[in-house]
């Protein structure tokens, strides 16, 4: 059991490596979301992903293990499917939002409208065709989901969603919207769920940045189409919880 002078140690050494990493990434994301801002809106929806979003992500992520010390390893690659599917993720942190846009390129994902408004991040951000949505609408934001992510799929575009809609505590996962599986659904393509414990390195409720190494879980593909709704989300969420009881 490690004394309290080493406990204090530890937690000032986090401080000082999280200041160091957000600084670090500010100044990464204004200057390469200018870029974007000024750039990439001739390339097409696709080529703008792969060229600024994903090297955008790698640098994050990388600044990440650099100065905090958080590392990860992924499970299932073999799991990801020739074409674009609808991708269902737990949410912990920010982390995985970084790290899967590396994953599978070229991606959309569904975010809250406010990030657009967010200044030079939500700039570059718009330059993808997010499917931002106003979660006080719930009728209007999953119509949105399912016209906006079926153009997205039929030109090969993966489509992330967060069906907790928000952040949980490691260990824990909310209810699941059914949006994801709907979308799925109405576009005849198949769901690809993803766990993590992002939260044991990069917790919900504290700044601090914890040195330790993420398990990235890619479960089997779900083939949606003998399947209900309710059912692809509940095959989904169950793949999500049964990986996460499996971590560390």
């Amino acid at each position: 059991m490690s004394s309290a002078p080493t406990r204090v140690k530890r937690t000032t050494l986090s401080a000082i490596r999280t200041v160091l990493f957000y600084s670090a990434f500010a100044l990464w994301t204004a200057l390469w979301s200018l870029l974007i801002v000024l750039c990439a809106y001739p390339f097409s929806i696709r080529n703008r992903h792969r060229i600024f979003i994903r090297t955008w992500a790698v640098v994050a992520i990388n600044l990440c293990r650099l100065i905090c010390g958080i590392r990860w390893q992924v499970k299932g690659r073999e799991h990801i499917p020739d074409t674009a599917c609808v991708v269902i993720s737990n949410h912990q942190s920010t982390w995985e939002t970084f790290f899967l846009q590396t994953l599978l390129s070229p991606q959309t994902q569904v975010v809250k409208q406010e990030l657009l408004q967010i200044p030079f991040f939500g700039w570059a951000l718009k330059a993808i065709n997010p499917i931002a949505i106003n979660r006080k609408n719930a009728r209007r934001a999953l119509e949105q989901v399912r016209e906006q992510g079926k153009v997205a799929l039929a030109k090969g575009i993966w489509v992330l969603i967060f069906p907790e809609g928000t952040r949980t505590p490691s260990g824990t996962l909310g209810k699941f919207s059914r949006g994801g599986a709907g979308l799925a659904k109405a576009a005849s393509v198949d769901v690809l769920p993803v766990a993590h414990n992002a939260g044991t390195c990069w917790p919900n409720k504290s700044w601090l940045k914890h040195p330790g190494t993420i398990q990235v879980d890619i479960c089997p593909v779900i083939n949606t189409e003998h399947l209900s709704v309710a059912e692809v989300n509940d095959a989904a969420q169950h793949s999500i919880d049964q990986a996460l009881k499996k971590m560390p």
